[in-house]
């Protein structure tokens, strides 16, 4: 779900974004050592980022965030904490990967945004649940191109972690390391979302409705086209700097005549700096 795009993905990546935005992302980023390097197996750090997100898909009204947060990596062979997976890698072959991601992004008061003033705020959302990774193709220079397919229960961590309903977020990342350190990623994915999730963004009850914000009742589908680009460089052997941009579209969703979707699409950028203080000398399991 990731309308609040949006953790597009966890520590490892040279960026991870949320997948969507209700109010800012919370971008998770942690050092990646060159290609021809091994992986420690663990590591410990800081991360801090500043972003600037579409509060939500169809918004029309930007939100900036800006956080500072340690994180802790493990790459062990079933357990693992890395690259959006928190928990088990449950199989792994050079093909397919099966695992448990996670992502999750800021809320917003409604104060903040015009179009939702006077309704209940977007709160802090997470999203926890299986991904198969399919490894399609590793090209000659090192490109490598995958598809994900994450299927997550999302949870309101403002509310005790209740219920927002199921995201399915289908995603092909091209990626490519060079010997030098730099990272790029690029990606093309859709955000399918149940009715209780576009509920979230795009219902207005009748309580709620005005002159110029009608009662709409939101239906399941499509919520959101989303096309990223980042990339990552290393500043010495602790520091790396990323960043990352993304452009969201509603063009074809199921709730685009909602009166809470005031624009095709939005933009949403951030940079970062993670520092790495501890890594192991052994090597992870990859």
């Amino acid at each position: 779900m990731r309308p609040h795009p949006p953790f597009r993905r966890g520590f490892g990546r040279a960026l991870a974004t949320s997948r969507w935005a209700a109010g800012g992302a919370l971008v998770a980023v942690a050092p990646v050592a060159a290609a021809a390097e091994p992986l420690p197996r663990w590591e410990l750090g800081a991360f801090a980022f500043a972003v600037s997100q579409q509060a939500y898909p169809g918004a029309d009204q930007n939100v900036a965030r800006a956080l500072a947060l340690p994180f802790a990596l493990y790459r062990g062979p079933i357990l693992r904490v890395d690259q959006s997976t928190v928990g088990v890698r449950a199989v792994r072959t050079p093909r397919f990967e099966f695992d448990i991601g996670f992502a999750g992004a800021f809320g917003s008061a409604s104060s903040e945004i015009e179009a939702r003033r006077g309704m209940p705020n977007l709160g802090t959302l997470v999203e926890f649940g299986p991904r198969l990774k399919w490894n399609a193709h590793v090209a000659d220079d090192g490109t490598r191109w995958r598809v994900d397919l994450p299927l997550r229960g999302v949870f309101d961590l403002n509310d005790r972690l209740a219920s927002r309903g199921l995201s399915f977020e289908p995603e092909l990342q091209i990626d490519r390391r060079s010997a030098s350190g730099w990272r790029t990623t690029a990606s093309l994915g859709a955000v399918i979302g149940n009715e209780r999730l576009a509920d979230v963004f795009y219902q207005v009850d009748p309580a709620f409705a005005t002159a110029t914000r009608p009662a709409y009742d939101a239906r399941a589908g499509l919520i959101a086209w989303r096309l990223g680009l980042s990339a990552s460089v290393p500043l010495g052997a602790d520091w790396r700097l990323v960043g990352f941009t993304r452009l969201d579209s509603v063009a074809g969703a199921a709730n685009r005549a909602s009166p809470l979707v005031r624009q095709t699409t939005g933009l949403t950028a951030g940079v970062g700096i993670a520092w790495t203080a501890l890594r192991s000398s052994r090597p992870g399991a990859d």
